[in-house]
């Protein structure tokens, strides 16, 4: 088996370095111009000082880094193939009887390696990452955090009094409670009971601490409080939750997630499709090695590399849009999640095995 060969090896080792190299690249770049932009807007906010924006740099980029794992496997292995093409090292494998599925293996391996370990490894600690990022970034631009920009968050709850839904512009900087927010009670007949609107609304066990509120009802004239307290059975956990990002969610907790959002009524197609994109990313960076390879396999002496390698280069972006693109259909609940997540990966490595098939086969 090519795989345990010493040529094996060699291409093993060629497809990590290139693969790892793009990566270290991106990432790179990526906390660079980030660093840049949070300097900028540090200009603005007297508490968000050189060493916290550093500090938030850093957390901020694997999480954001990880979104260009397929391009790193793409230009990686482009990258390889053409290597070992221009140095007649595939010629010299061709002559002795390996064929193109066998000196892919090791390229087909590694990336299945790479999105394993980073969907198991990688992804936890960027979402965890991510997390300590956004709690900072409120902390250091918490005006620009509250000022409205943001979109509001949406909460659906039931209690002993019956259901409610729940609108707040945002978060407060400690995350346990919400800013701006108004409540629809509704009876549990499923009849309207009545409106409130207060400056803050804090969570604590079984109830909301509502600050300045407004309470207007069909039965009642309007009435103020300065401390309003309104029953739920919603958690910390869960409403941290409902302005939580998917991506900020690791792999191991994504079950345990989905699983306590159901509990208390919420919606979780974000976070289903986030857990099957991850679980389908392994497949969608092996079939980022077939396009590589259907692109990279042709001789340097025959020409016309260059435009392969812009083909090579259109097709893995078009992949990448074609993935995005059927993400939003699953999140907006048109497809369902799992459709959604897989069909782009496997669409993408049927096409790279026909690409190769009509190539090498004929």
């Amino acid at each position: 088996m090519l795989l345990t060969s010493t040529f094996g090896r060699y291409l093993t080792k060629q497809f990590t370095r290139s693969i790892l190299g793009v990566f270290g690249t991106f990432f790179f770049l990526i906390g660079t111009l980030d660093f840049v932009e949070l300097m900028r807007r540090a200009g603005d906010s007297p508490a968000a000082t050189t060493p916290l924006i550093v500090q938030l740099a850093l957390f901020r980029v694997p999480s954001v880094a990880e979104q260009i794992f397929p391009f790193a496997v793409l230009f990686g292995g482009m990258f390889a193939l053409l290597t070992l093409s221009r140095k007649l090292e595939l010629v010299v494998a061709r002559s002795v009887g390996v064929s193109a599925w066998q000196f892919l293996q090791p390229a087909a391996m590694v990336a299945g390696v790479i999105g394993l370990v980073s969907i198991l490894v990688y992804n936890p600690v960027a979402a965890e990452l991510k997390r300590k990022a956004t709690a900072l970034e409120t902390r250091l631009f918490v005006r620009a955090a509250m000022s409205g920009n943001a979109p509001d968050i949406w909460l659906r709850q039931r209690s002993i009094d019956g259901q409610a839904i729940i609108r707040a512009s945002g978060s407060l900087p400690e995350g346990n409670g919400l800013a701006n927010v108004a409540i629809f009670s509704f009876s549990p007949g499923g009849g309207f009971s009545e409106r409130i609107d207060a400056r803050q609304a804090v969570l604590h066990p079984g109830y909301w601490e509502l600050t300045d509120a407004r309470v207007v009802s069909a039965m009642e004239e309007p009435q103020t409080y300065q401390t309003y307290l309104f029953a739920t059975t919603l958690e910390p956990e869960q409403v941290r939750q409902s302005f939580t990002p998917p991506d900020a969610v690791g792999f191991w907790s994504m079950p345990a997630v989905i699983e306590r959002t159901q509990r208390a009524g919420l919606d979780t197609t974000r976070y289903e499709l986030r857990y099957q994109s991850l679980m389908a990313r392994p497949l969608l960076l092996v079939a980022m090695v077939l396009v590589a390879a259907s692109v990279s396999l042709r001789f340097f002496r025959f020409g016309g590399v260059t435009k392969l390698v812009i083909g090579g280069v259109a097709a893995g972006f078009v992949l990448y849009v074609a993935t995005q693109l059927s993400e939003e259909l699953g999140s907006s609940g048109i497809v369902n999640p799992m459709v959604a997540a897989w069909l782009p990966a496997t669409i993408g490595a049927m096409l790279g095995v026909l690409a190769l098939l009509h190539q090498e086969d004929g």
